[in-house]
């Protein structure tokens, strides 16, 4: 049994040194299956995905959709332009924002409008945002303090200026120009035929053209009642007389009816009553466009924001003949100054968060110079610096170079939260002077000055 067991156990010994001789093969490997491509990681869709911007129903209204179309292209985004008609444009925001709503992220608001989106909280402030983007250097100083800052003077900032505008000049350069005309004006008031410098040549220009006989008239300019049609042209000459609506203390007595602006006051009436075209008795941007197009008028006053219609041959005939020209200066050396229209945009304070910075993120975006020079290019007046300076921007329409310089010097109505009772104080008293011819020039001022003292003493304004 020993020796069995031994020969069992030596039988399996030769077994274990044979196998540990043999070489050690490898085991084959299968060949790896390919693995798939790593895929790029999905962007990260937005917090926000649409933005919504209340304006009122115009052509710049549509430029600022188109705008918004590169934005979402860039971004993905999705920023929608809600138009509203003018008539009902204020109503329609002030009722939302009186609930609190969040229907909209930002608004294209009056200028008129700081203040009362601003103290009511409307608007969220835009002060150290714009500060740190650099966005307060980049638009002129008078667009900042017009379209975006409140109170007036305080640095403190709740609009972009978007929509630059302000009232300017059309004229007939046919009639200007014509040889004949030009003798016989020189030979009457001593001085060439050419776009007015001043008021006085202004309405010397208005009588020489104004000519029943042939359908020819001077002038058309605003008369309308609603809302601030009247009040922004009897601006015009106001500012340019060296007038203005109140001091540096709010203070209206003695500076509404300051000599200054009751002899404006007392021009605009001259001039409406000597050169109007007829039946231009309500007439806003529509009916002065109409003036021109018509060949009734030989100058007419507008917003530069509806000028371009005077400039396509598609609307006018006249749009070859047609030129362009900045407010003219008053007639006591006073600097040169412009009734403001326009708008900027503001962020609405009952939004989210989120939706708010996705609102500032686009005006950031937007704000930037190329995008500025992109909203020129399709029609927008943009405020830029630079933008305006370009020789590219003003070539681009023959009113151009007249709105640039004019975005230099412009000033604007009231916009405390009460602007809307002091407008229609004064759109009541000039419409009653200047259209009807009621009272004097002194007379409607006083009055106007005597009903802004109550509203601005009564809302505590002045002490």
């Amino acid at each position: 049994m020993k020796i069995k067991y031994l020969l069992v156990l030596t039988l399996v010994f030769v077994l274990i040194l044979s196998a540990c001789a043999q070489p050690t093969q490898a085991p084959v490997e299968e060949p790896a299956a390919e693995e798939p491509a790593a895929e790029e990681p999905a962007a990260e869709a937005p917090a926000v995905s649409e933005l919504n911007i209340l304006w009122a129903q115009w052509d710049p209204a549509d430029y600022l959709q188109q705008v918004a179309n590169m934005y979402e292209e860039e971004t993905g985004i999705k920023v929608n332009v809600i138009q509203e008609p003018w008539g009902s444009f204020g109503d329609r925001f002030f009722t939302e924002m009186a609930a609190g709503g969040d229907a909209w992220d930002m608004v294209v608001g009056d200028s008129q409008w700081l203040g009362q989106g601003a103290t009511q909280g409307h608007y969220i402030e835009l002060t150290d945002f714009m500060a740190s983007k650099g966005i307060d250097k980049s638009v002129t100083p008078a667009t900042l303090t017009y379209y975006g800052e409140y109170p007036t003077g305080s640095g403190h900032y709740w609009g972009f200026p978007t929509e630059g505008d302000a009232d300017g000049w059309a004229y007939r350069k046919d009639l200007f120009e014509d040889p004949d005309e030009m003798a016989a004006f020189e030979a009457e008031y001593g001085y060439p035929l050419d776009v007015p410098k001043d008021y006085n040549q202004l309405m010397d220009i208005a009588n020489f053209f104004t000519r029943p006989d042939d359908g020819i008239y001077g002038v058309a300019i605003y008369t309308q009642k609603d809302y601030d049609a009247i009040t922004m042209g009897v601006e015009n000459t106001m500012f340019s007389w060296g007038g203005d609506w109140h001091d540096e203390n709010n203070n209206v007595m003695g500076i509404v009816n300051s000599p200054e602006n009751i002899e404006a006051v007392q021009f605009y009436r001259d001039l409406y009553e000597c050169c109007q075209v007829p039946g231009l008795s309500n007439a806003f941007f529509t009916e002065t466009n109409d003036a021109m197009i018509g060949g009734q008028a030989t100058m007419i006053m507008n917003y530069f924001a509806f000028l371009p219609a005077l400039a396509s041959s598609d609307i006018s005939e006249y749009a070859d003949v047609t030129g362009f020209f900045p407010n003219p200066a008053g007639p006591k050396g006073a600097p040169q100054h412009a009734a403001l229209g326009g708008q900027g945009m503001s962020v609405i304070s009952y939004i989210s968060d989120e939706r708010k910075q996705a609102a500032l993120d686009f005006i950031e975006w937007f704000a930037q110079e190329d995008i500025q020079t992109k909203w020129a290019e399709l029609g927008g007046y943009s405020c830029n610096s630079s933008v305006l300076q370009t020789d590219e921007f003003l070539a681009a329409q023959p009113f151009n170079p007249a709105f640039a310089e004019t975005m230099t010097f412009v000033k604007d109505f009231w916009n405390i939260p009460e602007y809307g009772e002091l407008m229609e104080i004064t759109q009541r008293h000039l419409s009653s002077f200047i259209v009807e011819g009621v009272g004097t020039a002194e007379e409607t001022m006083n009055a106007i000055a005597e009903e802004h003292d109550q509203v601005l003493r009564d809302a505590g304004y002045i002490e």
